[in-house]
């Protein structure tokens, strides 16, 4: 009589499965473990901020994160992100009065002269270092004028799902009912790190910029400018942050200090927007959320997630002109912008348990299968 396994025998083999089914696979970690308790960093007096990470698009922690702002010179990357991929690097234009026609009084500028030709190249540097509102203007007009280029950022900031941008002046510099917000920051920030040359120019601490050239080809001897980033360069007040990628400051009257950043450590890319300290140093509050976010990532719960956008996928920012801090966005760019959204609607993450229960109820299945068959066959 041929002996036929019962469930008294294969109990033990179902047990040990039913373990499996509820394990991760190997290297993946629990999907709803409890979050370790990480409180944001005490002592922050910015009106709004936002720490986020670029590659999953989690938010990490914010405070007021759609309060509408002025957003001063950080409005620039906005600009960056629209004009940059519709202007040539090597495009030329020769600048005319009427171009800085309308800068306002104050304007931080880098020292465009009319009546000499820039390369579009240099007038990026002179955005991004200097955030020279001349170099603003002038890119403006090369992208077919001021308020032509007003109304492309204003449908960038739609498509990239920032709902709290309302564009008057590209420069950023203050005009009636120009905000934004510092979950559109870190969407602007996110975006832009997809562009190689957008990458480049805000990564870059030191560079030369040309006197112009005359209708002769002739151009003057070139003068050094720096990153006013402080967080980049470095001052004797302010410590450079390690892996910091850059991005964008920016200063006005109505605003007070902004600050939106970017930093790679330990395969993560984090974001951070801060906007208008009451107190504190914005580069030292962006700090102590870099510091913070980067000891939290993968241990906290996130607090949401960024939109999910229409950004189209370029391939990592191009690493051969850039400094060695800049080189580790390299990795982060192309799953930074991965579609953002509730995790149902994102790709499997590493924490997702669902590689070790397809393992486990690969092998159940037939063995339940051939049990029930075996217990059907008559004895013998």
């Amino acid at each position: 009589m041929r002996h036929v396994p019962t469930l008294r025998h294969i109990c033990p083999i179902a047990a040990a499965l039913t373990v499996a089914l509820a394990l991760p696979a190997p290297g993946v970690a629990w999907a709803d473990s409890p979050p370790t308790v990480m409180r944001p960093p005490s002592g922050l007096s910015a009106l709004s901020w936002m720490v986020a990470d670029a590659s999953t698009g989690q938010i990490l922690a914010e405070h007021d994160a759609h309060r509408r702002l002025p957003p001063a010179s950080t409005l620039k990357t906005l600009f960056a992100v629209t004009v940059l991929p519709h202007l040539s690097a090597h495009k030329v234009h020769l600048v005319k009065e009427s171009d800085l026609y309308g800068m306002g009084e104050g304007s931080s500028q880098v020292g465009v002269v009319p009546g000499l030709r820039y390369a579009a190249d240099d007038l990026w540097r002179g955005v991004f270092l200097r955030s020279g509102n001349d170099a603003v203007h002038v890119l403006a007009a090369m992208n077919g004028g001021w308020q032509h280029t007003t109304r492309q950022m204003q449908a960038t900031a739609k498509r990239l799902g920032a709902r709290d941008t309302h564009v008057v002046s590209p420069d950023g510099y203050d005009a009636e009912g120009q905000v934004s917000s510092a979950q559109d920051l870190v969407l602007f920030a996110r975006a832009g790190l997809t562009n190689r040359a957008f990458a480049r120019y805000c990564s870059t601490a030191v560079a030369k910029f040309p006197a112009g050239m005359d209708s002769h080809g002739r151009s003057g001897a070139p003068f050094e400018i720096q990153n006013t980033n402080r967080l980049l360069t470095g001052t004797p007040d302010v410590a450079p942050y390690p892996g910091l990628i850059g991005v964008k400051n920016g200063y006005t009257t109505n605003a007070g200090n902004t600050l939106v950043t970017a930093a790679h450590r330990k395969r993560h890319t984090l974001i951070v927007s801060v906007m208008n300290p009451q107190a504190g140093s914005v580069y030292e509050e962006s700090r102590a959320l870099l510091d913070w976010g980067f000891s939290a990532v993968g241990h906290v719960k996130p607090v949401g997630f960024l939109p999910r956008s229409r950004t189209r996928s370029i391939s990592a920012a191009g690493a051969a002109h850039r400094p060695a801090a800049a080189r580790a966005v390299a990795p982060a760019v192309a799953p930074a912008v991965a579609p953002a959204g509730p995790p149902a609607q994102r790709p499997a993450e590493k924490d997702n348990p669902v590689p070790g229960i397809a393992i486990a109820g690969a092998l159940l299945v037939p063995l339940i299968a051939s049990l029930w068959l075996l217990r059907r066959r008559p004895k013998s």
